[in-house]
């Protein structure tokens, strides 16, 4: 795929490029430049598109569990004699 870049420097992105890259008008894109000289265009994806990308693996936890876990360390802690 090409495109022509125009008197203002600008160019369109082709169709294909835009769907793989799930690109819309108004969307942002950055260009890395690499040491080798090839040029890289990535989406400029905001914070909350990476919500939940990374799936629990078990439950969430209660603060009463939470709790627990700290008194329970707060004592092993005393036990041992650890000192700050």
């Amino acid at each position: 795929m090409e495109s022509a870049i125009t008197a203002k420097g600008q160019a369109t992105i082709p169709k294909a490029i835009r769907d793989h890259l799930h690109l819309k008008p108004g969307d942002r894109v950055k260009f890395f430049v690499h040491p080798d000289g090839t040029v890289v265009l990535l989406p400029n994806l905001p914070i909350t598109s990476l919500r939940g990308i990374v799936k629990p693996r078990r439950r969430p936890v209660t603060i009463e569990e939470m709790d627990d876990a700290v008194a329970a360390g707060a004592s092993a802690g005393m036990l041992r004699g650890k000192r700050r």
